[in-house]
């Protein structure tokens, strides 16, 4: 993409509309990959080399063990958080944004960078952070304005 002055700033629904498609795409996806180490778990089990010790089940095991209960939440986040890096800077939008035809890039039509989807994934506040849209003049949210990212809608010839 090149320059986009020409392309519209996303407004608050569509930016909205397209947290809710990404929410459930997370949700299955973190469903997903927990599932993947429940098997490999309850197989390793199954065969003999691991049993959970004073865990009653791999969810007591994966919740409550000191260390195995930090690493499996870290490998939650990565997923969470390597697919809204990747999406962003790989493709310039996640699968919600391509339903709401929205794409994240810089004010030239540059792709982010991995230091800016970092910043725009945590300054976000989970999406809370599109609240400030209808109060930005330029309709960024607070995740944008930091990340020094804008959010532009496609037009329907483009997409």
């Amino acid at each position: 993409m090149s320059h986009q002055p020409h392309l519209q700033t996303a407004g608050f629904i569509r930016r909205i509309g397209a947290l809710i498609y990404d929410t459930c795409l997370i949700l299955i996806l973190e469903v997903l990959a927990a599932g993947v180490i429940v098997a490999i778990l309850e197989t390793m089990v199954a065969i003999g080399l691991i049993h959970y010790g004073i865990y009653k089940d791999v969810s007591s095991f994966l919740t409550h063990h000191p260390f195995w209960s930090s690493i499996f939440t870290a490998y939650l986040a990565i997923i969470w958080i390597g697919f809204f890096v990747w999406c962003w800077t790989q493709k310039g939008q996640t699968l919600g944004m391509k339903a709401w035809r929205l794409v994240v890039s810089n004010e030239d039509g540059t792709p982010i960078t991995i230091t800016q989807a970092l910043i725009r994934l945590f300054t976000s506040g989970f999406g809370l952070s599109n609240l400030t849209v209808p109060l930005d003049p330029q309709k960024r949210g607070f995740h944008d304005i930091w990340a020094k990212t804008n959010l532009y809608v496609i037009p329907k010839d483009k997409s």
